[in-house]
């Protein structure tokens, strides 16, 4: 039995490493062998194949002509043959087949040949390993990852995920945040392209899921399913509402989400800069929900418009600026979280002193 040649040994254990189909990697390597015999020994026009063998690795190549049935078809004197001619090589000949014509060897082949084979592999090997790294890539899109900041590139910032760069675009900046080169950030990948260099990434700093991937790494209950974000609202940088509700007996999900003395928010909190965070209750009842969204904030009365998809809540005085927030924000935010419009108004029946003490809550929207 013959040996397997030095060359096709290469080829199998490049295969096996970078998880190549050899029967792929041998088509491209015979194609170009095809392309580079034409170029140098042939016309543009003619049609050349080559042919591996799987032991030496030695490449044959032939010239093929499509078979027509008289001289007035033939449309392409390079790569055509009538009938007739093609039986004086192969009595089985049929039109519409093809015949092949083996080349001879030139002698500088040998080495056109390698040259063209080594030069494929590495190719091969390349567009491999982008398409590896795609799919490993394309697997975290819609998950949190840590980066850190590679370049500042005009108004967009590269930062690196380990074996790949991505990009972060200046709609997905936090407007507050400074960056620079080295800094540590956790990211949202939104987004995972291809292009001709590898994988084209797309980072987030600002998009609300962000938000819930840091909440799943940092709290066991909701990552377990025990304990499940409904909603989030979120204005990048400034603040951000979450609802939770427990899906097991016996849990706070409010708590296991504030851990012990806040360990858990304040570990996320640390990685979104200024942004604060309300955490609250999910409930099925609208009006319920709407009061634990506008916290922490105390509501007197609501009353919900179905028709329009509205809430109007009253509220006393005190709690008025509390309840609609620096800029509308505590109440443009509620309205996001539950889904519902709410208009905020004074209830002037109330009294005062009905206020719930701001420093309850994590935060004060004020």
């Amino acid at each position: 039995m013959a040996k397997t040649s030095a060359f096709m040994q290469a080829i199998d254990e490049i295969c096996e490493e970078k998880g190549l189909k050899k029967e792929v990697v041998i088509e491209a390597v015979e194609a170009a062998i095809a392309a580079a015999y034409r170029k140098d020994y042939g016309k543009n026009k003619q049609i050349m194949r080559a042919k591996m063998d799987p032991i030496s690795g030695e490449a044959d190549v032939f010239r093929v002509f499509e078979i027509v049935e008289s001289e007035e078809e033939v449309e392409e004197a390079e790569r055509q043959l009538t009938l007739v001619e093609a039986r004086k090589l192969d009595k089985k000949a049929e039109v519409g087949g093809e015949i092949t014509i083996p080349q001879p060897k030139e002698d500088d082949f040998g080495r056109i040949a390698a040259q063209t084979a080594k030069q494929v592999v590495i190719q091969r090997i390349r567009e491999a390993e982008r398409e590896m790294l795609f799919e490993e890539y394309k697997d975290k899109e819609g998950s949190v990852l840590s980066a850190s900041v590679q370049q500042i590139d005009g108004k967009n910032i590269i930062v690196s995920l380990g074996k790949a760069n991505a990009i972060i675009y200046p709609s997905d900046q936090i407007r507050s945040e400074r960056y620079y080169i080295g800094q540590r950030l956790k990211v949202y990948i939104r987004e995972v392209g291809e292009n001709a260099r590898g994988p084209q990434i797309v980072v987030s700093r600002t998009d609300e899921d962000l938000i819930r991937g840091l909440f799943e790494s940092e709290v066991p209950e909701i990552a377990s399913g025990s304990v499940e974000i409904k909603s989030i609202a979120r204005e990048p940088g400034s603040r951000t509402k979450i609802a939770v509700i427990a899906n097991e007996d016996g849990i706070d999900p409010v708590g296991s989400c504030v851990g012990q003395r806040g360990t858990r928010v304040q570990a996320i909190l640390n990685e979104i800069g200024e942004e604060k965070i309300d955490i609250v209750l999910w409930d099925e009842d609208v009006e319920q929900f709407i009061m634990n969204a506008l916290s922490p904030a105390k509501t007197t009365e609501i009353n919900i418009s179905s028709k329009e998809h509205k809430a109007t809540v009253k509220v006393n005085k005190d709690n008025l600026s509390l309840a609609i927030g620096k800029g509308g924000q505590n109440v443009r935010l509620a309205s996001k979280l539950t889904g519902w419009g709410i208009d905020i108004i004074e209830d002037e029946e109330a009294e005062v002193g009905q206020n719930t003490d701001p420093n309850e809550a994590l935060d004060s929207p004020e």
